[in-house]
């Protein structure tokens, strides 16, 4: 214990904290507590989400969020599902629900699977509060620190998140403008000795590419030969413009007893129901659904039991088909225009769904600088360079084309070139 002070001591000047009395002890200093967890402090922040601060503007046209249109959200739809939910039965609309979740969403989504060829029944799935959960309880039953997984680059950047929390190895597979490099992904394999690959094989975020059939077939074959775990999300899907449907990874022979298939409802319905599922085998569903005991429990039994009864009345496909044809002729205005808005030299792709668009800065130019310059007239993008899993392109940008009117998105690219 500290000494008291002398009475000899000096007296305090004004505004200081008073002298103890002689033979008072003084306060203890307090002990500050212990740090954050590692992984808490290595995981870097998401930088969409800083960036949406600055969208969130008044006046701001954003190409930086993937949002869907809140216009085009069936409300009127989605409130009689609710409340058909509580006229049904409020008590369970209101009580706590199974961790798998209600029997009756998981049929339906399996009869949904089904019918694109996947063969599917309600006892292979679980519900989870966002596809982005599945991401995180897949990551909890497969990943120990300084396991390896590998991932497209880029790729979506909260999945490197959930794989940096986790402590594991984030390593990138080679690509190209199609996606994933057969070859170098079995490479890989063979030096790294990964326990899981993460992929979005259709209208990848943030890139928009959608990976061949046959490069699909070559992947689920090369799972099974080497033994990797296989987890394919799958949020964008739905959102076809053009182009033929392609089969999921998990549809492939060689491939079924090792991939996980993660589903979303927040683009086709809407994001706020935060509702998604995970497609696994039986013995690694047990692991998710006990990674989901400890995390929440269950997804909101409510917000269930209304989405299932949203797919038992209302005609969810032709719904998308309305969305498709929306965002179809907003993707095309963001393309017509980009030719004028970005600097001479400038390449992007034309995506056949999904919600981004890819492009690439010529040589000199930094997509940083040129955020900082548009944000400053009122329009936003995010910049590529956190989607990267090693070395970042910083000429890169994702520019997502979903939540502005095609007058609004020329009004924004029109900002983009002053």
């Amino acid at each position: 214990m500290p000494a008291p002070i002398p009475a000899s001591a000096p007296a305090a000047s004004a505004g200081a904290a008073p002298v103890p009395a002689p033979g008072a002890a003084l306060a203890p200093t307090p002990t500050p507590p212990p740090p954050f967890a590692a992984r808490i402090r290595t995981t870097s922040p998401s930088a969409v989400r800083e960036i949406l601060a600055v969208t969130a503007q008044p006046g701001m046209i954003s190409f930086a969020g993937g949002l869907p249109a809140p216009e085009l959200f069936d409300a009127e739809g989605l409130r009689a599902a609710y409340d058909s939910a509580f006229a049904r039965s409020a008590r369970r609309a209101l009580q706590y629900s199974t961790t798998e979740g209600v029997p009756e969403l998981r049929a339906a989504v399996a009869a949904r699977m089904g019918r694109r060829g996947l063969a599917t029944t309600g006892d292979d799935l679980l519900i989870t509060t966002g596809s982005q959960q599945g991401i995180g309880l897949i990551t909890t039953a497969l990943i120990e620190p300084g396991d390896a997984v590998l991932v497209e680059n880029p790729t979506y950047l909260a999945a490197l998140q959930a794989f940096q929390l986790a402590g594991a190895r984030v390593i990138p597979v080679p690509c190209d403008d199609e996606g994933i490099l057969p070859d170098a992904l079995a490479e890989l394999v063979a030096r790294e000795r990964p326990k899981l690959l993460y992929t979005i094989p259709t209208f990848q975020n943030p890139t928009g590419r959608t990976l061949p059939a046959a490069r699909r077939a070559e992947i689920a074959s090369l799972a099974a030969r080497l033994g990797l775990w296989l987890l394919e999300d799958d949020p964008y899907g739905d959102l076809r413009y053009e182009g033929h449907e392609l089969p999921w990874l998990a549809a492939h022979p060689g491939a079924e007893d090792r991939t996980v298939l993660l589903g979303s409802f927040s683009k086709v319905m809407a994001p706020g129901l935060r509702l998604g599922w995970l497609r696994a085998p039986a013995a690694l569903l047990r692991g998710a659904v006990l990674a989901k005991q400890a995390a929440d429990l269950h997804t909101s039994t409510l917000d269930q039991l209304a989405a299932a009864e949203y797919l038992r009345t209302a005609d969810l496909d032709a719904h998308v088909a309305r969305v498709r044809e929306a965002y179809r002729l907003r993707r095309d205005a963001l393309l017509e225009g980009l030719a004028d808005a970005l600097p001479p030299g400038s390449t992007w792709n034309r995506p056949e769904g999904g919600m981004f668009v890819w492009a690439r800065l010529p040589q000199g130019h930094d997509a940083n600088a040129l955020f900082r310059a548009a944000a400053s007239r009122g329009v936003a993008f995010v910049p590529g360079a956190p989607f990267f899993a090693a070395t970042p392109d910083p000429r890169t940008l994702r520019l997502s084309f979903t939540t502005h009117t095609p007058k609004e998105i020329q009004q924004g690219l029109t900002r983009l070139t002053t």
